[in-house]
Parts: C-alpha cells; sequence; structure tokens
C-alpha cells in the first residue's frame, strides 16, 4: 500500500496522466455508446464525464490538478469549431436556400431558450445569481462564460450548465424530434444547434451529415445573437 501512494504521488504529479485519463474514458464511452447501437440514452460525452468525475473523487482530486494535465484538449476545442466551417462550406447553397426559415428559428430559439430558463428557475426560487449564471446555457461555453461574467454571473457555474444543457440535448433530442415527426435534416440539426451547442452538434454529426452541418451553423450563430441580446433580456426580466 505504501509502494502504491508512492506511485501515485508521482503519477498524480504527471501532466500526462490526466490527458490520458481523458483519452481511455471517452475511448470507454465511445465502445459503450456503439455496443448499445447508438442510443441517445448513451452518449459518450455523459458516460466520460461520470467515468472522470467518479475517478476525481476517488483519487481527491481537485479540478485544477485535472485541467492541467488536460488543457490540451480544451484548447483543441478551439481548431474542432472553426472546423464546422468545412461542411457548412460544403452546403453553403442549401443554407442560403433556408436563410429566412433559419433566421425566424434563431431569433425563436435563442429567445426561448433565455426566458424558459430564467422563467423556470425564477419560479423554483432560485437566486440572482444562478439567474445570471443560467441565461447563456444554450450558448457554446466560451461565449456562455463570458456573457455570464458580464452579467455579473458565475461563469464557473455557466460551464457547467451549458455542459449539462448539451448532454441533456444531444440525449433528447433524436428522440423528441422523431415524436413530433421532424424529418427535414435541416431543421433537426439546427434546431439541436440553436439549443445544445456543440455537444449537440457532435451528436447531429452521428446522426446525419446534413443534420451536423446545421447543428454546426445553428450553435456559432445562436452564440452570436445570444451574446448580444442576453443582456437585455435578463434585465428586463429581473
Amino acid at each position: 500500500m505504501t509502494d502504491f501512494s508512492e506511485i501515485w504521488s508521482y503519477l498524480s504529479g504527471q501532466p500526462l496522466l490526466w490527458l490520458t485519463a481523458t483519452l481511455v474514458a471517452y475511448a470507454a464511452a465511445d465502445m459503450l455508446y456503439r455496443r448499445a447501437g447508438m442510443a441517445p440514452w448513451a452518449n459518450p460525452v455523459l458516460i466520460a464525464v461520470l467515468l472522470l468525475s467518479a475517478a476525481l473523487w476517488l483519487t481527491d482530486t481537485g479540478y485544477g490538478a485535472y485541467f492541467e494535465g488536460a488543457q490540451f484538449i480544451h484548447f483543441m476545442l478551439g481548431p474542432a469549431t472553426v472546423a464546422l466551417a468545412v461542411p457548412l462550406h460544403a452546403n453553403l447553397r442549401r443554407a442560403g436556400r433556408a436563410a429566412l426559415p433559419l433566421a425566424g428559428a434563431l431569433v425563436a430559439g435563442s429567445f426561448t431558450a433565455i426566458l424558459v430558463a430564467l422563467g423556470t428557475a425564477w419560479a423554483l426560487g432560485a437566486e440572482r445569481g444562478v439567474l445570471l449564471a443560467l441565461a447563456p446555457k444554450s450558448a457554446t461555453a466560451p461565449v456562455a462564460m463570458g456573457v455570464a461574467e458580464g452579467l455579473g454571473g458565475s461563469p464557473t457555474l455557466t460551464a457547467v450548465l451549458v455542459i449539462t444543457t448539451g448532454i441533456i440535448g444531444a440525449v433528447a433530442a433524436t428522440p423528441l424530434l422523431n415524436a413530433l415527426r421532424i424529418r427535414d435534416w435541416r431543421a433537426r440539426g439546427f434546431a439541436v444547434g440553436v439549443a445544445a451547442h456543440g455537444i449537440g452538434t457532435a451528436r447531429a454529426f452521428q446522426v446525419h451529415p446534413t443534420a451536423g452541418t446545421f447543428a454546426g451553423l445553428g450553435m456559432g450563430l445562436n452564440a452570436v445573437l445570444t451574446a448580444l441580446i442576453a443582456p437585455f433580456v435578463v434585465t428586463w426580466f429581473l
């Protein structure tokens, strides 16, 4: 036991430990996801988060120590987001022909995401700080955290809410859209991108390439619109 403690003390100080743990957790989650027939409830991001949370809790490791090793993955989020422009460029004409419906869906979706979140939290007795952190939760994490900080909310809490929103959207979107009999992959993807940002977009790409393309478009446009309207909506609401 003493030898193991010494080995763990050495490994826990190495930055590659938690980077490796993150990759292994996602690989295991992806394997379970595929064995489950790519069912929405077996979302690999959700499973990977649960595995890593359990590992951090069991080893009594703080988030700062974890992030020091896993920050390379965080850095890669930028290039991955920019790479979404490639499939969008290939479908630029299709997006242009649906510009008016997409604009209407964007405005409706963005306002609804903010107002429903604020209204539900307020009805349940949430404090002002929670409301401020909750307002931009449907935008992608960097934008949402910046908006929350500008409003006076907690960026850390917003990050948690953004991830939770994305996971719920990725899990619930396909069954919900199937139940609503929405068959247009453009509409399905755009709705998921507006409501569930990057995690939802990743799920949309797994379902259909066109859905993924329009989810990326919805994610980007909603980030911009949320940054513009959230301060005004929150001020009006409060």
